[in-house]
């Protein structure tokens, strides 16, 4: 049964006034995919009352008043995905569609949503009602933060919000403490001792022992040095078991502190949290619109696994999930595997198993789980820690029993794969079986870019690294008889990257025909280390310069060097080529990634040069012939593991 989401369905399922009233900015879809299905079932389990508002009006306080006052309070999460993101394109344009909206329709949430639910509650109800916010929009604002999208640094989206109290992480030890303190009569301001909160303190106030002092509001934002020294003392705290209270001054002579993290969910809790008795599905209301597209790619899949030790700087998990992996039990996974084989719509195919990391299942040392993770070392970067143990013993095993399940046809695993992980791991059985089982033609990894300099800024190992897996996927293939490839996530603009770097990556992708369809462009949201980099041009971990291709033009440039095929990028790598001054590689040579235009192809026809002569570049203002200005056609290499697009 759906959770309430209306007066009528309190009254169906016996309830005058729920506990918890969940304002999301996602549709309703109860599916442990989703955070807000998660937390309301925790809470459920734990014998609370929860109703759900989802995307509510936000231009009036009514719409926040469908279900009433709750007794306890209000959650609030802006849902899946950063609404700012959800909304916005990297070059900061309206995207058409939201995959988390009835139809897929767009404009049905706020931006900044957690602020403005939250603003809106208080008009309702005023300052009487508890509130609390959780999700990746509040957890990766929890302290001063450069914002991309108005770039100017804004301060905690506590002090924004007007919340009473912040959840950050996975939330689920947090919600339930917090609902029996309230329970109990505690005060919302007066919750200041559960792990992996954050709340506003006054300067009269008493700060937890042992505190860590970060640089304020105002330094921040006057000063980037001090910017990325808060970035990493943050980073430095991130840990259940190492981690202290760190706490910084806004401007209005309010403290922010925030209690080091909650433990993450042992594997007895998180097969309980996995197993709560959800719909697996959207709410029925959403039938009208033809569904939710989100559940697409998540209702056949099995989460198994929650953090990750992979540590890449432009991804701000380590500082939500957190670096310790912990992992559900095999007879979990299978229970649930079973009752995706008995739901409508199975057609033999578990779309995937795995989590952040498909093939961590583990902490990556011992040593982690008795001190925390290290402050100053990581665990794969520059190069696997002595310490780290390899393993895919455990996740073989799982992925061989799904296979066995009656009505199970294949498994496939297509969250991330940690290539060099997998490198490390002497014995090989896990990548043959990988590649025997659990491909559908076609392994997407990460890595990312070829350059050696934007690679160290990105905390992602050297290219080497990944010819050798490239090597030895071929060589298990070539055993097999298997025409399988790897389909290679590739970033343009990451901090570090220069144009030289760019142009290095487009050299690559040429010699090795790959034609990526799409490709990313780095996206400077809150939370990460690299976001970090583009504000301030400096590495925090080491305060060493980084190189920001921050100008709009260069961004463009380079993006377009990595799809320098396209027709519609010709005149954008061509300005790239004459600012590098790389004007070798505009001609008709094998290595070269365009043609010259038709006009002065035409020239030196008439001359008898049937190649390009070095430096001549089309200088008239005529518009080129699309018709023979196209780069070399796609080279027909399907044998090849580099031939296909992202």
């Amino acid at each position: 049964m759906f959770l309430p989401i209306s007066e009528s369905d309190m009254k169906k399922q016996n309830i005058k006034q729920l506990d918890f009233v969940y304002v999301i900015g996602d549709a309703y879809i109860d599916h442990s995919s989703f955070g807000h299905a998660i937390i309301s079932r925790v809470l459920q389990a734990a014998g609370f009352t929860v109703g759900i508002i989802s995307q509510p009006d936000w231009h009036s306080s009514a719409a926040f008043k469908a279900l009433g006052e709750p007794r306890l309070g209000f959650l609030v999460s802006s849902g899946n995905i950063d609404p700012m993101v959800n909304h916005y394109t990297v070059s900061k344009k309206v995207r058409s569609v939201d995959l988390y909206s009835p139809g897929g329709r767009p404009g049905r949430r706020p931006d900044r949503a957690t602020i403005v639910y939250c603003n809106r509650i208080r008009e309702a109800y005023g300052k009487k009602v508890p509130i609390i916010i959780g999700g990746i929009e509040a957890s990766l604002r929890r302290f001063a933060h450069y914002d991309y999208w108005s770039d100017k640094v804004r301060r905690s989206i506590l002090i924004d919000s007007g919340a009473d109290l912040l959840i950050y992480g996975m939330g689920e030890h947090q919600i339930v403490e917090i609902a029996n303190l309230l329970e109990m009569g505690v005060p919302v301001n007066g919750i200041k001792s559960v792990a992996g909160t954050a709340y506003i303190e006054n300067t009269n106030g008493i700060l937890p022992d042992n505190s860590v002092i970060i640089p304020s509001y105002t330094e921040v934002t006057e000063n980037k040095k001090l910017y990325a020294k808060a970035t990493r003392l943050q980073y430095e705290e991130q840990d259940s078991i190492a981690g202290r209270p760190v706490v910084q001054m806004d401007n209005d002579d309010k403290f922010v502190v925030q209690l080091p993290p909650s433990p993450p969910l042992t594997t007895e809790e998180l097969d309980r949290v996995y197993e709560l008795p959800y719909e697996g599905t959207y709410h029925p209301i959403y039938e009208k619109d033809g569904g939710v597209p989100a559940i697409t790619e998540v209702e056949f899949s099995i989460t198994s696994c929650r953090g990750c030790f992979g540590s890449c700087n432009f991804c701000a998990l380590a500082f939500h999930q957190g670096r310790t992996v912990t992992a559900r039990s095999h007879e979990s996974i299978l229970r649930e595997a079973k009752k995706l084989t008995e739901k409508p719509g199975f057609k033999g195919y578990i779309h995937d198993v795995g989590g952040p990391t498909a093939n961590f299942r583990a902490p990556s040392c011992q040593k982690q789980l008795k001190y925390g993770v290290c402050k100053n070392r990581r665990c794969l970067f520059p190069e696997p820690c002595k310490n780290l143990e390899v393993s895919h013993r455990d996740y073989l095993e799982l992925l061989q029993k799904i296979r066995k399940l009656p009505r199970v046809k294949k498994v496939f695993v297509r969250s991330g794969i940690r290539f060099d992980y997998l490198l490390a791991d002497k014995n090989t059985d896990f990548f043959r079986e990988l590649c025997e089982n659990h491909i559908s033609g076609q392994l997407r990894v990460a890595p990312e870019h070829i350059s050696d300099n934007v690679l160290k800024a990105m905390g992602k190992p050297q290219h080497s690294v990944y010819e050798k897996f490239l090597e030895k996927f071929d060589r298990i293939n070539s055993k097999t008889g298997k025409k399988q490839f790897v389909v290679p996530y590739l970033m343009s603009s990451h901090p570090g990257s220069t144009l030289k770097d760019a142009i290095k990556l487009a050299e690559y992708l040429k010699k090795n025909h790959i034609n990526p369809e799409q490709v990313q462009d780095f996206y400077p949201t809150p939370g990460s280390i690299s976001t970090c980099m583009y504000y301030t041009g400096l590495d925090p971990m080491t305060m060493n310069s980084v190189y920001v291709p921050s100008d709009y033009n260069e961004k463009k440039m380079q993006r377009a060097l990595l799809q320098f095929g396209s027709p519609q990028n010709y005149s954008l790598v061509l300005a790239a080529l004459k600012k590098a001054k790389r004007l070798d590689l505009v001609g008709f040579g094998p290595d070269c990634l365009i043609k010259p235009t038709s006009y002065q192809a035409k020239g030196e026809k008439k001359n008898g040069n049937n190649t390009q002569r070095k430096g001549s570049i089309r200088t008239d203002k005529r518009k080129p012939d699309k018709r023979n200005s196209r780069p070399e056609s796609k080279r027909n290499s399907s044998g090849s593991r580099r031939n296909h697009s992202r």
